[in-house]
């Protein structure tokens, strides 16, 4: 199945999408965007395109464990995409997700506009490939 990730941001939000074998990730691309509603209809124009039959939305838990005022936005937006998506919604601890895309981006010398352009991307795609990496384990275990 294809499954699709988003790292939700206020102004910019990345979007990855795996293949139906669900081993590679590949980086979607930013949608810019500040209206969570018109930005779930993105999502949802995205989810159809790509014809995905799950969305994984980041949830930035603090370092402690505890829900902030950032994770419960987040939740609030899953909850908006998966309505109007009609697609299982499922949220996904991104903790250090975007400290991580700054590193792949300073190993690669990405500075600037343009890693300003990708660092929401890249993070989209490190939080699908956890996911990905959970999903298989799971079924490796299942398979014992």
């Amino acid at each position: 199945m294809k499954i699709m990730a988003v790292d939700y941001g206020d102004a910019r939000t990345g979007i990855a999408v795996c293949d139906r074998t669900e081993f590679l990730a590949s980086p979607v691309g930013t949608v810019e965007e500040k209206d969570p509603a018109i930005l779930a209809m993105k999502i949802a124009h995205l989810a159809n395109e790509y014809e995905v039959g799950e969305i994984v939305i980041g949830y930035p838990v603090n370092m402690n464990g505890t829900v902030g005022p950032r994770a419960e936005k987040c939740k609030a937006f899953a909850a908006l995409v998966e309505s109007v998506t009609e697609l299982s919604v499922r949220m996904w601890d991104e903790r250090s997700t975007t400290v991580e895309a700054h590193g792949y981006l300073n190993a690669t010398n990405v500075r600037g506009k343009k890693r300003k352009a990708v660092v929401d991307t890249v993070a989209a795609t490190i939080i699908l490939e956890s996911y990905l990496e959970y999903r298989n384990k799971k079924k490796q275990g299942d398979s014992k």
